[in-house]
């Protein structure tokens, strides 16, 4: 849900009408968690996505006919159905979308605006979609489906070089808010990092007065120690998800030993990724930037990193649906 919210917002700020589509429910392999979400204005315009593509013509049809009746309604698709090829999926999953109008002015807008305003300012929103179709933003006495709405992940990148220019466009691109922190105010400039945070400051002090958590990531680029062993220290000191800090081998171990110096315990240095990003074997700043997000990507969620046309069974873990609650970034 979180990457249909700005264009939402927007949308209700122009006073425009539309329906928005959230998966409420799922089991096998479904290519899209609860909440996943897609909008579609009453003029034919359609944001985000409820799967991998299987659906998404038959969810639009839906949508444009709950804002012309505004009545909302759940629809199913599962690979049993007779018409899966058509409109269903075909990846052996089923899910359930429930697609409720959201009509300009109306409380469903403006529940929309309010859940864009706390996400972006990342307050964490629990919302309860009813059986009727109705949204409320908070705790609600109403039974329904709940999704927890949590800021986005963070990537703290330290150094403004040229990798960390494609890693931030790319990390941006994936979902993340990113912040480039640099003590060189002629790198560190806002035109090299389009939507990203930038941070003039010593990366150390500025990482010690950061709240990370476990779906936070950092990463150190900048290759001198006397900015990568303080901030992989303060890194190191935090309950961070992903530290992952470049260089050679060579590097790699002189930079252990001067963290050992620093006071890094060995049990913290067990958690750093150096060299940084997985084995794709490309050496652009592009390349390596995908080797890198390809690294975080696959601690959070526990992937292995491996080919998957080398493994059997489900690509995606099955996840029943009808939980309480889930987490939706």
């Amino acid at each position: 849900m979180q990457e249909i919210l700005a264009k939402a917002a927007d949308w209700v700020r122009d006073g425009r009408s539309f329906a928005m589509a959230t998966v409420v429910a799922t089991s096998g392999s479904a290519p899209r968690d609860v909440g996943a979400s897609m909008i579609v204005s009453a003029d034919g315009e359609a944001f985000g996505n409820v799967s991998g593509g299987c659906v998404e013509g038959a969810v639009y049809g839906t949508a444009l006919e709950v804002i012309a009746d505004g009545a909302a309604r759940i629809e199913r698709f599962g690979y049993s159905d007779a018409d899966a090829f058509a409109i269903g999926l075909t990846c052996g999953g089923e899910v359930e979308v429930l697609v409720r109008p959201v009509p300009a002015g109306s409380d469903a807008a403006r529940d929309v605006a309010l859940l864009a305003e706390r996400a972006s300012a990342g307050m964490p929103t629990r919302l309860v979609f009813t059986a009727a179709g109705r949204m409320f933003v908070g705790d609600a006495d109403e039974v329904g489906v709940v999704v927890d709405v949590v800021a986005p992940p963070r990537l703290v990148i330290v150094g403004a070089v040229e990798f960390a220019v494609a890693l931030s466009a790319l990390a941006q691109a994936a979902g993340m808010r990113v912040t480039v922190v640099d003590a060189r105010s002629v790198f560190a400039t806002a035109d090299r990092f389009p939507g990203a945070e930038v941070i003039v400051d010593r990366p150390g002090r500025y990482l010690e007065a950061q709240r990370l958590g476990a779906h936070d990531a950092v990463c150190v680029l900048t290759h001198d120690a006397k900015f990568d062993v303080p901030a992989l220290s303060a890194a190191l000191a935090a309950p961070v998800g992903y530290v992952g800090a470049m260089g050679s081998r060579r590097t790699h171990d002189d930079r252990l030993g001067r963290l050992r110096e620093a006071g890094v315990t060995d049990a913290a240095l067990s958690r750093l990724r150096s060299p940084i990003g997985l084995d794709l074997g490309g050496r652009t700043p592009a390349e390596t930037a995908v080797s890198i997000l390809a690294e975080i990507v696959a601690d959070r969620h526990g992937g292995s990193g491996t080919r998957l046309s080398t493994q059997t069974g489900p690509i995606h873990a099955a996840a029943a649906c009808a939980m309480p609650a889930a987490s939706v970034r």
